[in-house]
């Protein structure tokens, strides 16, 4: 079964305490760490992510770009970003594919909802990153044992020879 995650950007960024932050300074950095956060998320879980954002707050109207391996979606000119979701459960739901929309609006929640989407708030999501980003500390933590475990402790004068013979490759 695939899954996929359809997320209403600028609900997030309203929503979690450090995009809040971001976009009451810059807008666009808060845009990028939303795409950063969901490019890990998307790493870690497997789901295939989309963010979608409301064109009348940037340029590029209508516009679609891969960033991060997350496809961002740009909504067309008088169409809200709501619009946009609804059209994309509708368009990729099948048989075997999950749809989860994440947004804490609650007449999207119950559209998309009927349409046959999961729903996510935007503090369920939320709590589920953070759960992500300490999964992904343990793995780290692992990998960083594992490599430790297996160094073997040479002298520098040894440490200099192999040096030496690499750099002659």
């Amino acid at each position: 079964m695939k899954d996929i995650l359809l997320v209403d950007g600028y609900n997030m960024i309203g929503a979690w305490p450090e995009l809040r932050l971001l976009k009451d300074k810059d807008l666009g950095l808060a845009r990028d760490r939303l795409v950063e956060i969901m490019a890990e998320y998307q790493a870690y879980t497997g789901f295939k992510v989309k963010v979608i954002f409301d064109a009348h707050m940037v340029e590029g109207v209508g516009k679609n770009y891969h960033n991060h391996l997350i496809d961002v979606i740009y909504t067309r000119k008088n169409e809200t970003a709501d619009e946009r979701i609804e059209k994309l459960v509708h368009q990729l739901k099948r048989i075997d594919t999950r749809i989860h929309v994440a947004t804490s609006d609650f007449t999207e929640q119950s559209l998309t909802f009927g349409s046959g989407a999961l729903r996510k708030s935007a503090r369920e999501l939320l709590i589920e990153i953070e759960t992500t980003e300490k999964g992904i500390d343990k793995e780290v933590q692992k990998t960083q044992k594992k490599k430790n475990s297996t160094k073997i402790q040479l002298s520098a004068e040894i440490s200099e020879i192999f040096e030496k013979w690499r750099r002659q490759r």
